[in-house]
């Protein structure tokens, strides 16, 4: 069961019109009576992230020892800084007794375009729980990204002490599956998802990845359930990655044949 209330000066005061008292007395009663139904209760300090860092304390140490088994930390409105974020989870951690026997999460908003870093940031600060969405979806600018979560966890793994246990070839289906269903698509540069996440246009790219992927792909597009990498044509183009799609249409070209076409090639996409 998830209880929650919120703990900041300006929501207390224009939002629930309570005093400190009263709200830390509300969440006490919130869990307790949760926990009459539940032995996994939940509760969030909504706006923790413009919340007193004291008052945060005690309400968290308060809920915990009437019998809550998650804490969750929301920056609720996207005001956190990674930086900020992950060093207010460590605060809470240190601070706050008997937290080392409940599980710490997170719930990031993405009005700065932090959501996945300030949650990642609060992972690498003990959080052991991240409440994402697929495709990032959510209130206002969304939420932090399910899949940008799991794979800079997965792929950093020499900083990352943790496992999400996801697997990770089912998550381009699951994001298509999330946007059809919705109606909403997904933006093309969007990481992990995107129609342009491996998608490769620059020459010097293109050439380093026909030599060796690894030169500027750092996931896989398999590891996610992409079928494969493309190759863009387009103004920034190189002669290695024209080549090799003239071939794969079918055209064998020698090298005067290809200096010319290529040419024409780069004039029309000067104007496209």
């Amino acid at each position: 069961i998830h209880t929650f209330t919120s703990t900041s000066p300006v929501h207390m005061e224009h939002m629930l019109r309570m005093t400190p008292a009263q709200v830390l007395q509300k969440a006490v009663q919130a869990v307790k009576h949760a926990r009459s139904f539940s032995d996994d209760v939940e509760f969030s300090g909504q706006d923790a992230t413009r919340s007193d860092i004291k008052f945060l304390r005690e309400i968290i140490q308060a809920v915990i020892e009437a019998g809550a088994t998650t804490v969750n930390i929301p920056d609720t409105v996207g005001y956190g800084i990674p930086q900020l974020y992950g060093a207010l989870i460590a605060d809470l951690k240190q601070n706050v007794p008997g937290i080392d026997k409940v599980v710490i999460s997170t719930h990031c908003h993405n009005d700065l375009g932090l959501a996945t870093a300030n949650s990642l940031a609060a992972v690498l600060n003990g959080a052991r729980q991240v409440e994402c969405t697929i495709n990032g979806l959510g209130e206002r600018a969304g939420n932090a990204a399910l899949e940008e979560v799991v794979m800079a966890i997965n792929t950093r793994r020499d900083i990352f002490t943790c496992d999400t246990r996801i697997k990770t070839t089912e998550i381009y289906r699951t994001s298509q599956l999330v946007s059809r269903l919705m109606g909403l698509d997904v933006q093309v540069n969007k990481a992990i998802v995107g129609a342009n996440a491996f998608a490769h246009e620059s020459g010097v790219h293109v050439d380093g990845l026909l030599k060796d992927r690894t030169t500027y792909e750092i996931i896989t597009p398999e590891s996610v359930g992409v079928t494969a990498s493309r190759v863009v044509l387009g103004r920034h183009s190189g002669r290695h990655g024209f080549k090799i799609r003239c071939q794969e249409l079918g055209f064998e070209l020698d090298s005067r044949q290809l200096d010319s076409v290529y040419q024409r090639f780069i004039e029309l996409a000067d104007k496209k």
